[in-house]
């Protein structure tokens, strides 16, 4: 299908208007030129992510939680990726074949993935803080052939008799190795075991249609959702380094997302990769005053990270911060917020910009700092249009534009979207058709808001109930079958309620066995239930215990409801101590 390129409108005065087309022009021929560069027949994702660059340019400095770093050139990223994929190609691992890992930010993690691409192989990343059922499943449904973990989290993996017939390969990454298992491979024994001339270390070409990575995506109901990455999705992804975040080749840029989630995957490392624009990693969770530490040692001026981060940072503002070299600040995964624009402005002289997107497109909608569509901000906004998309906001009882300032559902324009990759969740047709228009015309994302006169776009809610809490998206379905689980649980529902720190927060709400009492320990138990069953991030901050819960004539759970009722305290307060953990109603 041929795609018209599609830019945000910009309303000058007509003597602008030359000078317009100009940029207009300038910018479609660069979207056609990275879209003919990633949709190739013959597309190699090693070499487009890796092998096309100087090798003596930095790829990545990885920084360690007392600030010492290493820098990582391209030619050292080819020749480990090499050996890598010769041991894949030994242990079995085919082209096509899923790969999945658990690990933390690291030279090993960098290595690994594009140890999987050179073989061909599709990467499935699993959050660090998952549960060891929450990965058992996830390895189970994307039939991963082999794991590449932390040896940390080696015990979230089992054996590999958990994960199907023919179990799973597991490998260990980093240089501690007390927990690895009989059977178990290490990548440092793969370093000197194989060479990086070997016949297995070739490159695999897979195409622009060829999967690069299967990421999961929370919803509501039913399991997680899976999300191809194409190689000719890499053309969106460089498109948003270079028109939304602006990347230039004096800047340090950093993105601090976690890897195991679609912003800080697609854009702290693939995106860097694919644009060669060199990305800090900072071996560490996120802590606030080692994010400053980091900004001032190694004079970051071009920042990514969720509202959370942003505002966690505002708590623990060193009153040197105007000095800092920073030039650009970004933000997405959740609404931004007025207040931490203006805090940023006014002590680090330079406002964070919003951005939208989803992950089955990356970002779509953008406050875009690059010169050619930088615009005003407007308060509340997350912008326009990124080159190559066309969103709209449709009516929400038919797929007809509705008129400037109406809420609707926002929609992606899918024939005139030339960056548009998303080629359908994996085996899942029907769960792909619902997202679609019954012509294609369409794309729905299941999010609603409204379009000013200006063309900027306006986030309202989203139809899905998915919770977005610092910028992870989690699904009130895998939430609520952890909790379930506990013996004491007949029934359970989750929300996202507003937190100033952290954007949203999980509140649940408990139906308990027959002859179960609610208390505060309960509360307690539960929550922890859903750390070790699920994800140490997503358990309830508050918990109310109910008699019933609300339902349509069809049975099914009315999570709207419950909201309404939170809201106007019919539950009662909950059981809640988010410092520690719980509280109840």
């Amino acid at each position: 299908m041929e795609h018209d390129i599609v830019f945000p409108v910009r309303r000058q005065s007509a003597a602008c208007h030359g000078d317009e087309a100009l940029v207009m022009t300038r910018v479609a021929e660069r979207v056609a030129e990275l879209r003919s560069m990633y949709d190739a027949p013959k597309a190699c994702a090693a070499d487009l992510l890796c092998d096309r660059h100087p090798g003596d340019r930095v790829a990545f400095r990885v920084v360690d939680v007392d600030l010492t770093f290493r820098d990582v050139t391209f030619a050292e990223l080819a020749d480990r990726s090499r050996r890598v994929a010769a041991a894949l190609a030994e242990l079995g691992v085919q082209p096509g074949d899923r790969v999945a890992t658990v690990m933390g930010k690291s030279l090993d993690l960098v290595v690994a993935l594009l140890g999987i691409w050179r073989r061909g192989a599709v990467h499935v990343p699993l959050f660090t803080a998952f549960a060891e059922s929450t990965v058992a499943a996830r390895l189970a449904a994307s039939r991963a052939k082999a794991v590449v973990c932390d040896a940390a989290h080696r015990h979230k993996v089992g054996s590999g008799k958990d994960q199907g017939p023919a179990g799973v390969q597991v490998i260990i990454a980093g240089t501690q190795h007390g927990h690895v298992q009989p059977g178990d491979v290490t990548m440092g024994e793969w370093m000197t075991a194989y060479q990086p001339d070997a016949g297995a270390a070739a490159s695999v070409a897979v195409g622009g249609h060829g999967v690069l990575v299967q990421l999961y995506t929370s919803g509501t109901t039913g399991t997680p959702k899976a999300v191809p990455l194409p190689v000719k999705g890499l053309a969106a992804l460089h498109t948003y380094l270079e028109y939304g975040l602006d990347i230039s080749d004096d800047d340090v840029y950093w993105n601090a997302a976690d890897p195991g989630w679609g912003y800080g995957l697609f854009y702290g490392i693939i995106g860097p990769l694919a644009a060669a624009r060199r990305n800090l990693l900072l071996a560490s969770t996120f802590d606030p005053e080692l994010t400053w530490e980091v900004m001032a040692r190694f004079g970051v001026t071009n920042f990514a990270a969720a509202p959370t981060v942003f505002r966690a940072l505002r708590g623990c503002c060193p009153p040197n911060a105007h000095e800092l070299p920073l030039r650009r600040l970004s933000s997405a995964g959740e609404p931004l917020t007025a207040d931490v624009i203006s805090w940023a402005t006014e002590t680090l002289g330079v406002p964070v910009r919003d951005h939208y997107g989803q992950s089955e497109h990356g970002m779509v909608v953008v406050n875009g700092w690059h010169g050619d569509i930088k615009r005003p901000l407007k308060n509340g906004s997350m912008g326009c249009d990124m080159p190559g998309w066309r969103t709209r906001v449709l009516l929400t009882d038919k797929d007809e534009i509705a008129p400037p300032l109406t809420v609707g559902r926002i929609a992606i324009d899918v024939p005139a979207s030339a960056l548009l990759w998303f080629p359908g969740y994996f085996d899942a047709s029907v769960q792909t058709a619902e997202r679609y228009s019954p012509d294609r015309r369409w794309y729905y994302t299941g999010d609603t808001g409204w379009r000013d006169e200006d063309g900027y776009l306006f986030f309202t809610a989203r139809d899905d109930d998915v919770i977005i809490m610092a910028g992870y998206r989690i699904g009130p379905f895998e939430v609520e079958s952890a909790l379930v689980s506990h013996p004491h649980v007949a029934e359970a529902a989750v929300v996202g309620v507003p937190d100033a720190l952290r954007g949203e927060v999980i509140e649940a709400f408990i139906v308990l066995s027959e002859g179960v009492a609610p208390s505060p320990a309960l509360a307690t138990q539960l929550q922890q239930h859903v750390k070790q069953h699920y994800a140490a991030h997503a358990y309830p901050r508050s918990i109310h215990f109910v008699p019933a819960l609300p339902k349509n004539p069809s049975g099914k759970l009315q999570r709207s409801v419950l909201r309404q009722q939170r809201n106007h305290g019919v539950n009662g307060s909950p059981y809640s101590n988010p410092g520690s953990e719980a509280a109840v109603a």
